[in-house]
Order: structure tokens, then sequence, then C-alpha cells
């Protein structure tokens, strides 16, 4: 399942404890969109549990806190958020996700794994 809504007060946790529990087992969420429509704790109570999984290109908190599960968890991949970026690095970004997601599907450990306490909020 794929996320695709603006950040609106109606779209404030659109994916909630309730809908959440509508997925099939196994189902993977994709989140490319916003943080806040999806409720995080319901979603890492999921993940946790293992029923299923996720690709989250945004997260709620943007940056999720140092002890979050979901740094570990091998049924969640985190991404960083890059919309707007241009240029020659979309081209670098795209073999390195590709590179990555390589070795996601064939067991293997990250070539470069994001650790929480490499993460800073930009200014």
């Amino acid at each position: 399942m794929t996320i695709h809504a603006p950040e609106l007060p109606e779209t404030y946790h659109l994916f909630d404890r309730r809908r959440l529990a509508l997925l099939r087992d196994g189902t993977t969420v994709v989140n490319t969109a916003r943080g806040s429509l999806v409720d995080s704790a319901a979603l890492t109570e999921e993940l946790v549990s293992g029923r299923l999984n996720a690709v989250l290109d945004v997260t709620d908190p943007e940056i999720l806190p140092p002890d979050s599960p979901l740094y570990d968890l091998p049924n969640v991949l985190l991404t960083p958020h890059i919309a707007g970026s241009l240029g020659n690095e979309l081209g670098r970004m795209a073999h390195a996700a590709l590179d990555e997601l390589e070795r996601y599907v064939s067991g293997l450990p990250y070539a470069d794994p994001v650790r929480p306490e490499q993460l800073t909020r930009s200014a």
C-alpha cells in the first residue's frame, strides 16, 4: 500500500490504528507523502509485531528518536526524504538506492546504514 496525500488537518493520522488493522498480514506500507498521515505509534506496534512491513521516506517526527525500534527492524526500510533534489545528485542517489536495495533483497547488511547518532535536524 502506498500513501499519496497532502498534509491537511483532514489527513492527520489518516492511517490510524483502525485502518492499519484492516491491512492484510504481510502488507508493505510505503509512505513517501508526509509522516503525519500515519499514526506512528500504531504503525510501530504493527511493525514490531512483524505483521506489516514498511518503506518509510517520511516519519513523524521527521527524525525518529535514537531509541526508535524502526532503525533495527528487518521488516522496515528507512530512506532519507529527498524531495526537491535536482541535477546530477539524482543519478547518484538512484544508483546508491538501487545498490542498497539489492543488498536488502539479498539479505546482506547495508553498505551505508543510517544510525540515530548520525542524524541532525537542518536549520
